[in-house]
């Protein structure tokens, strides 16, 4: 499965899948179509993760059939500007899929539905990108690993410190260092419950009778019955509403968009030009595969044989040659058997 990046999004609610759905495209189209269908909600679309999902076609011929799908009307790149409620601002870049081939028309108004929407639940905090994960760190030399820091000194914690200093707020609750170390826990324990030095310094030191006879009983008493409760946790904050402020359509096999250059059925005019070119090279490799194979036919029966004398007239077998080839040359599958 393709890993999350650039997100896939279903532009409609759609009837489940069929056979029937991509017999319109060509093979190549109509086996890659079923494979990005399948993909979950937020999937990577980029060419790169697709070729690495599929077992039979590479980059470039995923990158092409993207093209073609995007003229045919299945799919459109659309980078949306999220303002949050903090006043963060972020551009998005998902890759809207719909089973059925929609036209033009159809996705320009999509793209104007779109503008305005909550997506409060559909974005993540942040200034950057979400359609490009950050790679992870790459490994470094043998790292020397960090020595283990000493644990701290008890005489050295906040709540040992509170308890030496009563001496200082009240003579009599002075404590000598081995109860300082006894009670320092349970002072700990004070602290990491919300409460500060000055909250146990009061708590161990009012309301005490004029003489105090054992400091470290009565100071352990007072830890134990005063302790404050364990906090409760507050209720859930609510996410931070996100709006699409602005909407811009990117061409289906570049990074360029509507701001920067025409789309026609969304794509610039450099990717259909290229479409074209892989086109018309599919064509020329499969002429020239006819042409040798029909040299070769006559060299094995020492020149040309009349198709009255042929099972298949030879210009059908040289057409059949050439779509296989064409069609193999456009799908970036090379031949096993060579120019037969």
């Amino acid at each position: 499965m393709a890993k999350s990046g650039y997100g896939k999004r279903l532009a409609d609610d759609e009837e489940p899948y069929s056979e029937a759905d991509f017999t319109h495209l060509c093979p190549r189209d109509a086996e890659i179509a079923p494979l990005i269908d399948c993909l979950e909600n937020g999937a990577a679309m980029g060419y790169k993760d697709l070729a690495a999902a599929h077992p039979r076609y590479g980059q470039q011929a995923i990158r092409t059939s993207l093209r073609r799908l995007t003229e045919a009307g299945h799919l459109r790149r659309i980078k949306e500007h999220i303002t949050v409620e903090d006043n963060s601002m972020r551009w998005v870049t998902r890759t809207y899929w719909s089973r059925i081939p929609r036209s033009e028309e159809w996705w320009a108004e999509f793209v104007r539905a779109r503008k305005g929407r909550d997506v409060t639940h559909d974005h993540q905090p942040g200034l950057a990108r979400t359609d490009e994960p950050t790679p992870a760190p790459e490994p470094t030399e043998a790292e020397a690993e960090p020595e283990e820091a000493e644990p701290a000194s008890e005489k050295t914690t906040p709540a040992y410190r509170a308890l030496a200093q009563l001496r200082t707020t009240d003579p009599r609750m002075a404590l000598s260092e081995s109860e300082c170390n006894q009670l320092a826990p349970r002072a700990a324990e004070w602290m990491a419950r919300g409460a500060t030095p000055q909250d146990i310094t009061r708590a161990l030191t009012e309301g005490l009778p004029p003489t105090v006879t054992n400091p470290g009983g009565l100071a352990r008493t007072r830890l134990e019955s005063k302790m404050p409760p364990e906090p409760t946790p507050g209720p859930a904050q609510a996410p931070l509403r996100a709006r699409v402020t602005r909407v811009v359509m990117m061409c289906g096999g570049c990074e360029e968009d509507e701001t920067t250059t025409k789309l026609t059925d969304g794509l610039c005019d450099d990717c259909r030009e290229q479409m074209k070119a892989d086109a018309e090279e599919a064509a020329h490799f499969g002429a020239l595969a006819g042409h040798l194979f029909r040299k070769k036919r006559e060299r094995q029966t020492g020149g040309p044989v009349p198709d009255t004398f042929r099972s298949v007239p030879m210009q059908v077998q040289v057409d059949r040659l050439m779509d296989l080839h064409g069609a193999r040359i456009a799908a970036h599958v090379r031949s096993t058997r060579g120019m037969e």
